[in-house]
């Protein structure tokens, strides 16, 4: 039976709904679903292009591993990264007041992907993969005109939510 989860902007009032990938990203979506709910401050991707996401502390124990890897994420992917302190403490990457990117035990990436084009690659590291662990089914339209509006209008405020749909 297919798992849903509902992913919300909630300053702006926009949800969307997303079914797990679970036959090929089994460890993921597990992780993933029994962290549910998840939410915090929203971000929009500088490099990656179009892409919102939000930071949490990491969840996942044991960790997923990689699997259902893209560099290439395409509209209506929503992604899971797990990030390392080292790698995403950078002060370039203007997270100062944030206590999720500045954890000594790293942080976990939860994102979706609004538009085409994206590129998962960053000036210090390199290729950044994350696992596709769902697809966007409905309201991908109304998420990316409120994405769009992040971009615009900038992110302060606004919260990236995560959770169980029935």
């Amino acid at each position: 039976m297919a798992r849903y989860i509902t992913i919300s902007l909630d300053k702006r009032g926009v949800s969307c709904r997303a079914v797990l990938l679970d036959a090929e990203a089994p460890r993921t979506c597990q992780a993933v679903w029994n962290a549910l709910p998840q939410s915090g401050s929203a971000y929009h991707a500088k490099y990656a292009r179009n892409e919102v996401y939000t930071l949490v502390p990491p969840f996942a124990d044991p960790k997923p591993g990689r699997e259902n890897p893209t560099v290439t994420p395409i509209p209506g992917d929503v992604v899971y990264f797990g990030f390392e302190a080292w790698e995403i403490g950078n002060p370039a990457y203007g997270y100062e007041d944030s206590s999720e990117a500045h954890s000594d035990k790293g942080a976990t990436d939860l994102a979706i992907f609004y538009g085409r084009n994206n590129l998962l690659i960053n000036g210090d590291a390199g290729w950044v993969p994350g696992n596709v662990f769902a697809t966007i089914v409905e309201g991908l339209p109304e998420m990316a005109a409120a994405a769009q509006d992040l971009w615009l209008r900038g992110v302060e405020g606004e919260t990236l939510s995560f959770a169980r749909a029935e």
